[in-house]
């Protein structure tokens, strides 16, 4: 009777221990497979971390590179840099918990879209200052053909040798003129002749521009015949301090789209010679041609 109540004990301890046998194993197994969890999410954290710390020192030198091209938009790149700097500085003092990551990714999406604007910006600049290159060349041939017109051309020369201040600046391409001889019912003969001329067609083209304004545009067209003289209604604009004197002027209504403008300047008596078409966008020369009437 004794013996059967000790193996009866036995059993009992037996079985405690092995439910805490059991217990001990679940919860270590549980230990470690939470560690496994946590270092699997710490060595994530870490290769984000490293991964937006990349990106934005690579942010950051894009902007480098645009700021040493010394644009007029300089003031704005070396902003948008200072908060790329000031973001990796602060990516790098963090502890590159999960949560912080989401925020710091966040905000150099954020960055990263704004440097694609301004890049964009920055280029369509680029260009227009090629471009105001080369009229200012031009230009200079324009002061020495209209002795008349010095003081107003030389100002003009001297607003085009600045740097573009907004990359939303419309470019003016083929700039053309062509004379015509007025038939029957409106026909319109092509001539080279001046005793046979009756008009002038003027015409150029808007190069398509995104990023600039839409809505009515107003040009201002100047054409000198060969003795010097402005044809056309030769009114007179002034353009802070600077008197420009035109022959019409065209509006256009321009949609951001690319703009093909056409518009006829009617006359009599045209003289035999060189003529020189200047088109002026608010007092600004962006764009000059020549033509010869025998």
């Amino acid at each position: 009777m004794e013996n059967q109540k000790n193996n009866s004990n036995l059993k009992a301890i037996i079985a405690v221990l092995a439910v805490l046998l059991v217990g001990s194993l679940v919860y270590i197994f549980k230990i470690t497979s939470d560690a496994k969890a946590l270092q699997t999410e710490l060595t994530k954290t870490t290769s984000e971390k490293d991964s937006v710390t990349k990106d934005l020192e690579a942010l950051k030198a894009t902007y480098d590179a645009a700021i040493a091209e010394n644009t007029s938009m300089s003031d704005e790149l070396i902003a948008e840099r200072e908060k790329v700097v000031n973001l990796l500085a602060d990516l790098k003092r963090s502890k590159g918990d999960v949560a912080s990551m989401a925020k710091y990714k966040k905000q150099y999406l954020e960055l990263e879209e704004k440097m694609k604007v301004l890049m964009q910006e920055n280029e369509v600049l680029k260009k227009a200052n090629e471009t105001l290159t080369v009229q200012r060349d031009s230009t200079v041939m324009v002061l020495g053909e209209a002795k008349k017109f010095n003081e107003v051309l030389v100002g003009q020369n001297q607003e085009l040798s600045k740097t573009v201040e907004v990359a939303s600046k419309l470019i003016i391409t083929n700039l053309k003129t062509a004379a015509y001889k007025l038939k029957s019912k409106g026909r319109q003969i092509a001539t080279e002749k001046a005793k046979s001329a009756d008009v002038l067609k003027i015409s150029f083209t808007i190069a398509e521009n995104k990023v600039a304004k839409s809505g009515d545009k107003k040009y201002y067209v100047q054409v000198i015949d060969s003795k010097n003289n402005v044809l056309g209604d030769k009114q007179s604009e002034n353009f802070n301090g600077n008197i420009l004197t035109y022959s019409f002027i065209s509006t256009v209504k321009f949609e951001n789209n690319t703009v093909d403008v056409s518009q006829d300047l009617q006359g009599t008596n045209f003289q035999k010679g060189s003529y020189t078409v200047n088109l002026f966008d608010n007092g600004e020369l962006v764009s000059k041609t020549n033509f010869t009437l025998k």
